[in-house]
Formats: C-alpha cells, sequence, structure tokens
C-alpha cells in the first residue's frame, strides 16, 4: 500500500528530524507539499503540534530555513508543521502573473469564483485535510493542536483559530493582515477569489470575526514599527480596537525598529514557542 505522503528530503536538525513532503490533496485538487520537524522528544511520545502559515511568496521552506524556530521546537517539545502557501502549476491562466495573487498567495480561504475554486481551498486544507493526514502518519496528539504565521499567514492563523477555537488551544501572529477587508492587498485577493459581495469576505477578516467569536486564550502578535507594510496594509490597530470592543485577551506588542522580514520573526520567535508551549501543555 502506497503512502499519501511521499518524502522530498530530510535532515537533523537540534536533534531531531526536519523532513519535506508532497502529496495529492483532494481540497487543491493538485500537489501539495510541506514540511515537518520533528523534535527529539517525538521518539518516545506523541507531542503537541504547531501550524505555521507563511506570507506572500513564500513556501513550505521559508520558516525552516529562516527563523531558527528548530531550537525552541526541541526545547519545548512541539512538533513543527508549515504548508505551502498555495496549490502551484495547476493551469489556471495567469496563476503566476502577480505576486500577491495565485501562486505563492492563497490567503487560506476556499475560494468560491472560478477558475480559482477548482484549486484554491487553502482554508479547509489547512484547517481539515492536513491536520487529519499528520495526526494519521506522525506522532503527534491532535487534540493539542495550535497554530501562527506571518504577514498573509497570521491572518490565516488568526482566522483559523477564531473560527476554530474547538481546535486550536493557541494562536498567534508576526505582522499579520489584520484588516483585509480595508487593504488593498485583501481586497485584490478576496475580490478573485471570493467575488464582489463583502458578505463572505467577513468570514476571513480576524477584525470582523473577533467581534463574535472570541478565543478562549490570549492572542500574542509581534508587528514591527519600521514595516514598509504597517499602515497600509496590515493595519493592527483595527485589530487591536476589535478586540477591546469584543473584550478579546490581546497581547500586541509594538517592536521599534523592527521590519517585515524573517530578521524579525527570528528575534522574537522564541517568544511566540514560549506561548504555545505554555497553552498546549496546559
Amino acid at each position: 500500500m502506497s503512502s499519501p505522503h511521499d518524502l522530498i528530503s530530510q535532515t537533523r536538525c537540534f536533534g531531531g528530524i526536519l523532513g519535506f513532503y508532497k502529496h495529492f490533496s483532494s481540497s487543491c485538487r493538485s500537489e501539495m507539499k510541506f514540511s515537518v520537524y520533528q523534535p527529539p522528544q517525538a521518539n518516545s511520545h506523541p507531542l503537541p503540534v504547531l501550524y505555521y502559515l507563511s506570507g506572500l511568496t513564500c513556501t513550505e521552506e521559508n520558516v525552516m530555513a529562516k527563523s531558527g524556530v528548530q531550537q525552541y521546537a526541541a526545547e519545548h517539545g512541539l512538533v513543527l508543521v508549515a504548508p505551502d502557501t498555495s496549490p502551484r502549476n495547476t493551469g489556471i491562466p495567469g496563476e503566476t502573473d502577480d505576486w500577491d495573487f495565485g501562486a505563492g498567495a492563497g490567503f487560506y480561504v476556499d475560494a468560491t469564483v472560478a477558475p480559482w475554486n477548482q484549486h484554491y481551498q487553502m482554508y479547509r486544507y489547512v484547517v481539515d485535510e492536513l491536520p487529519a493526514l499528520i495526526a494519521e502518519h506522525f506522532p503527534v496528539q491532535p487534540d493539542r493542536q495550535g497554530i501562527f504565521g506571518h504577514s498573509m499567514g497570521g491572518h490565516g492563523a488568526l482566522v483559523c483559530a477564531l473560527r476554530n477555537r474547538d481546535r486550536y488551544r493557541s494562536v498567534s501572529a508576526f505582522a499579520p493582515i489584520c484588516a483585509p477587508i480595508q487593504c488593498p492587498w485583501g481586497q485584490k485577493a478576496f475580490t478573485n477569489y471570493l467575488g464582489k459581495d463583502l458578505t463572505p469576505w467577513r468570514d476571513y477578516d480576524a477584525s470582523e470575526l473577533v467581534l463574535t467569536a472570541n478565543f478562549p486564550g490570549s492572542i500574542l502578535i509581534d508587528q514591527g514599527t519600521a514595516d514598509k507594510f504597517l499602515d497600509n496594509q496590515l493595519m493592527p490597530d483595527v485589530f487591536e480596537q476589535a478586540c477591546k470592543k469584543a473584550r478579546q485577551p490581546l497581547v500586541l506588542r509594538r517592536q521599534a525598529g523592527y521590519d517585515h522580514s524573517y530578521y524579525f520573526i527570528a528575534s522574537f520567535i522564541a517568544d511566540h514557542i514560549r506561548h504555545h508551549a505554555t497553552a498546549l501543555y496546559a
């Protein structure tokens, strides 16, 4: 019997194993790739699992190569999973024309507009399909699951957590797109993936969702003050105000002088892993 996923490569890292995989996704109806870091503790017993969603133009490799996260996952005993940011090579015309839409820019929504709805089902993939595969084939505790991400992936993490409070015990984000309905990136993606009616857009906007769907734990967000996307694309102030209105516990840390890069992420990722480990081992 063949495996539902294929190993592309693996390497030892901080006493554990980092593997890169591919499989055919029934949700996206295409090949998808993902990476998994199994810390040394995974050799003896199942561990809590933490999902990381990357930003625009990124893949399943970025966080593993640039953030140093494996050191902290090993320290705290967490399996780390990072999916790619979209289906690729689907044959949809114009899929690779723009860096902020299409390939590498799935926005973690389930597209409803043709031709994108044939393959771009990233919300369902992240919330349902990938966790089911991970739970079946890797040493994880599926009832102890957290999610975090960066930029577009921070948006995805917040949305997934707020819409699935029974599935995720922890959530955090680096420089997330907090109000996609109000920013150019979100408006472009949502118009093309979801259509011009704003009603379904609200299901993928954290600043809208939090008003009616509080997350049971505290949300951690780090945002660099020197981030060039801060005011026109990310809008953390909008989410902060929505959280205050909804009485949602939020720790929004404005980090002076930091930008949007993985240098920023690497500087604070230890705090995020600690945040998740505290909740996942509670």
